[in-house]
């Protein structure tokens, strides 16, 4: 499965298009646009590239255009509240060279340069965004402008933000898609709790397991078994924190093999074990 590319409409609204996002997500897919996305009312795991995190209310994340993504929800009662995020999609060129090689956008150049590694922001700056972002989707004209650069002064400004991307995460996409690591990244995200062998996935990957194992490093920044891990764990998380299912039931869930190689990797993954994590949520 491919990363599918996705056509965001620009209409009479203009080159920053903003809007409620009510869909349940899941495509994994990319665009030329950049995209920031701010969730106001649901969690669940975001998938950047290589970055594999959850995430909760008031996550806000700007991504450069071109780079693979996909928004996991994690739903109750088998549904998601209607406008439980927003997200703002706009184009380089809307900005231009001209504008942005301006002394005082220098910092704003230095922003986009960094979202192409994807940019997580802080709570803080979310709700500090959030006035300007809904604004933004009712806004037109100069209106939607003035919102669009009030929450990029706060993006700039910011100092708790943080890159998602590995430091070698080169993969590059344009229209035509590019194959290289999305199969093997749709795979794991819709099997992780299923047992998967190097042989397995290096196969989708059309590679012989050793070549496949240096090329995902190489491009991923992780082993295979290590990125694979970090998925179950995500997940594992999840259950820990917003469930009662037992300890065990979740391991065998996140497709982990025993409870001793769940604690062993939860452990090294967040520092305490799976027991632990759950307390500091009761």
């Amino acid at each position: 499965m491919v990363a599918e590319l996705e056509k965001i409409s620009f209409d009479e609204s203009g080159g920053f298009r903003a809007s409620y996002i009510n869909d349940s997500g899941g495509l994994w897919h990319f665009h030329p646009e950049y995209e920031l996305v701010f969730n106001i009312l649901s969690n669940g795991t975001r998938i950047i590239g290589d970055s594999v995190e959850l995430f909760d209310r008031f996550d806000l994340v700007l991504i450069a255009g071109n780079i693979p993504h996909s928004w996991n929800y994690y739903r109750q009662d088998n549904a998601l509240p209607e406008k439980h995020g927003i997200v703002v999609h706009f184009k380089y060129s809307s900005l231009g060279d001209a504008l942005l090689s301006q002394h005082e956008m220098r910092s704003f150049k230095e922003l986009l340069a960094d979202a192409e590694r994807g940019i997580a922001f802080s709570v803080d700056d979310a709700r500090k965004a959030e006035k300007y972002l809904v604004q933004m989707v009712n806004s037109r004209g100069i209106e939607k402008m003035i919102d669009f650069f009030n929450v990029i002064k706060i993006l700039c400004a910011s100092d708790k933000k943080c890159l998602l991307c590995s430091d070698n995460y080169k993969l590059a996409y344009d229209e035509r898609g590019n194959k290289n690591m999305t199969d093997v990244y749709t795979y794991i995200s819709e099997n992780y709790f299923k047992h998967i062998s190097l042989d397995k996935i290096a196969r989708i990957a059309k590679m012989s397991p050793f070549a496949f194992s240096r090329y995902f490093k190489k491009n991923c920044g992780a082993g295979f078994v290590e990125y694979l891990n970090r998925v179950r764990t995500n997940k594992a998380c999840y259950l820990l924190r917003e469930t009662e299912y037992h300890v065990h039931d979740i391991a065998m869930e996140c497709g982990f093999a025993s409870i001793s190689n769940f604690n062993k990797q939860f452990r090294k993954s967040e520092g305490i074990a799976p027991r632990e994590y759950r307390t500091q949520f009761r």
